[in-house]
């Protein structure tokens, strides 16, 4: 049997990075085992499915590189199928009509509350065999309900979690199709898994109750019943479930703010999976690695030091034209220039050791492109009246120098050495003066990609000023 995995999300906002975990799982275990993996848009929350938040979700996979196989698919365009399917439960007995309204419903649950009961659908309109049913009221119109099998268990094994058992009397006769006629969520989902042929259904716990709802729909359907798989969710470093407040929860937030896809993937993939001690590692090798059996059942914690780290790592390995086409459109966005300024790529290959992001490698390299605001504390502590001599002559001696790397450290080591100073006496203030700032790279190999007009101009601005 080939293993058919899907990602199903619900376009009523961004994908999430809990959402984005789960399309990775399931992609991955569709590609270990030469699988396909369908990709579903679940939009029949109509009032708050849009078709931005569609977007949303499809750039998201794209950015991730989490490629689909087949769709993606539109429960929308499906509502003429399973209205068939609810039929056919209706014409073999397996569902009926409810006629019960809100206020029935609103005074059965609180009449079972005073009783200490379970609120929960009480039958009253299911068919039995002898049973009498109440008059239709002719102003209601009726919902159509699943006739739930009264007694047993529900019992499935599932790949993360272990064994479940949930016994059928703790379920009520859940609704199929609204009163408008629509078919409900766990209805829609259990007839695309059958009619798309999922082998596994991997995906977030808090669907672990809908679970042995949709069993017995399979099951009375004559369907096979998949595999299921449900992941833990994810905390924030607080333990707190992971919010707006923890940073980033969007996948495309993570773009925005400069993480590369491969990071995320990769720290993604370490979200409550491991693969002994190994932190690195290619999406090919996480596809040929993976397993369900080492998915923990525990909630994974987001830590973003981590993901920091990962970041670093691949930004120090990408190709350089990639991340120059990067880094120029996020210093355009900013309002800073890169055309006809100093080679990209060289002042990347500079700096990019340096960052944990993106954006963080941009705005440190901004100076290059862009006369920099100086920062006045560095400049008050490096570029004292007592080094302004110190300055004066090796400016006059640049002006004269053949502008090499070479030729620009011998100079700054000979201004060090007849002035009896240490290097860093010299080089911070240099440093202040270039870049505005008291961080940088070696000061000689900056000198060298500023260029000899664009240093001499900034250190004689600080000097007459």
């Amino acid at each position: 049997m080939t293993v058919r995995t899907r990602f199903a999300p619900s376009p009523t906002g961004f994908l999430h990075i809990g959402g984005a975990r789960t399309a990775l799982f399931s992609w991955a275990y569709a590609r270990k085992h030469a699988g396909q993996f369908v990709l579903r848009i679940e939009d029949t929350d109509v009032a708050r499915s849009t078709p931005e938040a569609v977007q949303a979700i499809l750039d998201g996979m794209n950015w991730l590189g989490l490629s689909w196989d087949e769709g993606p698919f539109y429960q929308m365009q499906r509502m003429e199928r399973y209205k068939e399917v609810i039929q056919k439960l209706l014409d073999e007995g397996s569902a009926y009509y409810c006629y019960c309204s809100r206020e029935d419903l609103d005074a059965m649950r609180e009449q079972q509350m005073q009783e200490g009961k379970k609120p929960r659908y009480d039958g009253r309109w299911r068919p039995e065999p002898g049973k009498v049913l109440p008059a239709v009221p002719a102003d209601v119109p009726p919902v159509v309900r699943f006739k739930n099998p009264l007694t047993g268990n529900v019992v499935w094994d599932d790949l993360v979690k272990g064994q479940i058992s949930i016994s059928n009397e703790e379920l009520d006769d859940l609704i199929i199709a609204r009163a408008d006629g629509t078919p409900t969520y766990n209805f829609c989902v259990v007839v695309d898994d059958w009619e798309m042929g999922i082998t596994q259904v991997i995906r977030g716990d808090d669907h672990v109750n809908n679970t042995p709802r949709q069993i017995n729909l399979l099951q009375a359907l004559g369907a096979s019943i998949p595999q299921y798989a449900h992941l833990s969710m994810i905390l924030g470093d607080d333990g707190q479930k992971l919010s707006k407040r923890h940073g980033a929860v969007s996948v495309m937030q993570y773009h925005e703010e400069g993480y590369l896809p491969e990071a995320v993937l990769n720290y993604l993939a370490r979200l409550g999976w491991s693969h002994g001690d190994d932190e690195i590692f290619s999406m090919d090798q996480f596809c040929e690695w993976f397993g369900l059996d080492h998915v923990t059942p525990s909630a994974a914690k987001f830590n973003t030091e981590k993901l920091n780290w990962l970041n670093a790592h691949y930004i120090k390995q990408a190709d350089l034209q990639r991340l120059a086409v990067d880094i120029a459109e996020r210093l355009t966005i900013a309002g800073v220039a890169v055309d006809g300024g100093v080679d990209l790529q060289a002042v990347i290959a500079l700096y990019r050791d340096r960052a944990n992001t993106l954006n963080q490698l941009a705005s440190s390299i901004a100076y290059f492109y862009q006369m920099p605001q100086v920062d006045a504390a560095a400049l008050e502590k490096h570029v004292t009246p007592e080094i302004l001599p110190v300055m004066q002559a090796l400016f006059d001696e640049l002006k004269t120098l053949d502008w090499t790397q070479e030729a620009l450290h011998a100079a700054i080591e000979s201004a060090v050495t007849s002035h009896g100073l240490k290097f860093p006496k010299v080089a911070m203030p240099l440093r202040v003066m270039l870049t505005g700032g008291a961080q940088s790279p070696s000061i000689d190999a900056v000198m060298a990609l500023l260029g000899k007009e664009v240093g001499l101009a900034r250190m004689q601005a600080v000097l007459q000023a």
